[in-house]
């Protein structure tokens, strides 16, 4: 079965050509990492984990680009674990699936070995889940520009609570353990708030995943109301990732994209 693109021509460019261009003018960016980089076939391999924004390029694209272009240089993986939550409410309420996610840039294969694994207690193989869903895919052009041939495992998170978000890191941690794998959360910040709102709020959030504390993320992001969209997903990666080191790499907002009075924030962050 294949999982055709939702929101190609909405969210990222239509074509191939047009979406290359896109990519490489997002790490070319003034908000981008600067230039487009070359993978390294023989990187150290120190990156277990990062978070990723997924808005439309044009918004979150060049804070995106922090993230893959430290995964080119530290060696991209031969499978990235994607985390994303559910936006459609649609399917079950942690998912993943084995379908063939197509984008302009051509097909990407999942890992089924990992995601039949890890298809067992909170985690469904359901592929509802992810048919309309836009979490995952926009990171998919971007694993492709970097290395067409890398696998990932897909997971829709419409649950997000802590003990749900614990028991997925650690399925997805014994399932990738002794494998080439990268975990990716998939999340923007807060939504639709005033600029030094925005900025105030998403620090809170921010020095919680630098300190590598799920609960700690969790409590604020509760006691706060931030409205971050996929705070599910990062603590899954945190427990699934371990690590020793949590690096912010890049935070923005729409509004330093496009002058607004409301604006969502977006940060790419890497886990040693």
């Amino acid at each position: 079965m294949r999982r055709y693109a939702a929101v190609a021509g909405q969210f990222y460019a239509g074509s191939r050509e047009r979406l290359i261009r896109q990519i490489e003018g997002c790490y070319l960016s003034p908000l981008g990492p600067g230039s487009v980089p070359k993978p390294l076939p023989h990187g150290k391999r120190e990156i277990k984990g990062a978070i990723v924004p997924h808005a439309g390029y044009v918004y979150s694209g060049p804070v995106a680009a922090h993230t893959y272009s430290a995964i080119a240089a530290d060696g991209v993986p031969e499978t990235i674990v994607i985390l994303g939550p559910n936006h459609t409410g649609l399917g079950s309420g942690i998912a993943v699936t084995n379908e063939t996610f197509v984008t302009p840039l051509g097909d990407v294969q999942v890992d089924a070995e990992i995601a039949n694994a890890i298809a067992k207690d909170v985690i469904d193989m359901d592929a509802t889940a992810h048919r309309e869903e836009h979490s995952i895919e926009v990171q998919l052009p971007f694993i492709q520009h970097l290395k067409p041939d890398c696998k990932i495992v897909p997971v829709c998170m419409g649950i997000q609570d802590y003990s749900a978000a614990e028991k997925v890191g650690k399925i997805i941690k014994d399932a990738i353990k002794g494998k080439d794998a990268v975990v990716i959360a998939s999340t923007d910040f807060s939504h639709y708030v005033r600029k030094d709102t925005a900025q105030r709020l998403d620090r809170l959030a921010i020095d919680c995943i630098i300190q590598r504390d799920p609960k700690k993320l969790h409590d604020v992001v509760m006691k706060n109301d931030i409205s971050m969209c996929g705070y599910g997903p990062v603590m899954a990666m945190l427990f699934a990732a371990g690590g020793t080191d949590a690096k912010l790499l890049k935070y923005a907002t729409s509004g330093d994209v496009s002058p607004m009075s409301e604006v969502v924030g977006y940060a790419s962050i890497i886990v040693r």
